[in-house]
């Protein structure tokens, strides 16, 4: 995707009632839609509709905001985040596992909002052969052009499953025979589980880490060690030690 020199952004953007509209009512997959605070006049109502109906994620932002987003544009208050990739389906993850021969190995983003995290997150995925993501509707990142951009090509062949309820997809995920794994405080150290059956890992958001329900939802808490003044690692950071020690264990290499 190319950058847009006037935004610094990718063509993600797009600005205007009637841009959006038109956008919404071709089926293009739209990410989020940023509304100017307060404003509900005119056509904005139409958009809201269509936008709930198709379960898009509407934000009210100030119009500075808006205005940076799209470059100073004439935006009348609503600015679309388009998605640089379809999103999948949970079903698209188990197939990718179902056709490598492979015991399903999910990474789960629990409210991460940060895209340069959950692009680092996505090239990770697909370094250690994770079989997909799962991302929130709501309240996090999703797949937007600095997502793209952070994940290093890596969107592109990774599948994200965008889900209405992160607690209710785990309980599906149980289900169906994975083991969840969240890496939190105060729980077993990282290297002492066994990952070698259907496994998901989960993430935790930038600043408040797993939420409760998602915590409790969770088989197993898993903790790195903090040895320094600081008591938490970067998310993707974490995530990509837990996900080669999923590997190490899965491929049976042995520390010498």
């Amino acid at each position: 995707m190319e950058e847009n020199k006037t935004t610094g952004r990718g063509d993600d953007i797009i600005a205007g009632r009637n841009a959006v509209s038109e956008a919404l009512k071709s089926g293009r997959t739209i990410d989020s839609i940023y509304m100017a605070r307060g404003n509900r006049t005119g056509s904005i109502g139409g958009i809201i509709a269509k936008a709930k109906q198709a379960g898009i994620p509407i934000k009210e932002a100030d119009p500075k905001k808006l205005d940076y987003m799209c470059g100073h544009a004439n935006h009348q208050g609503v600015v679309a985040v388009a998605a640089v990739k379809e999103y999948a389906t949970l079903e698209d993850l188990f197939r990718v596992a179902e056709e490598r021969g492979e015991p399903p190995f999910f990474i789960v983003a629990d409210e991460l909002e940060d895209p340069h995290n959950l692009g680092a997150i996505l090239r990770t995925a697909e370094c250690s052969g994770a079989h997909g993501v799962i991302v929130p509707r709501r309240r996090a990142a999703g797949l937007t052009f600095a997502v793209g951009k952070a994940s290093a090509g890596a969107v592109e062949y990774v599948p994200v499953a965008r889900v209405t309820n992160l607690a209710n997809t785990l309980d599906e995920l149980k289900k169906r025979g994975l083991w969840i794994y969240a890496a939190d405080m105060d729980g077993q150290d990282w290297c002492a589980v066994d990952y070698r059956s259907p496994a998901a890992i989960v993430i935790g958001s930038e600043g408040f880490g797993v939420s409760r329900l998602v915590r409790e939802k969770s088989d197993f808490i898993i903790s790195l060690p903090m040895l320094g003044k600081i008591n938490s690692l970067n998310a993707s950071v974490a995530c990509g030690v837990i996900c080669y020690e999923v590997v190490r264990q899965r491929r049976g290499i042995q520390a010498k």
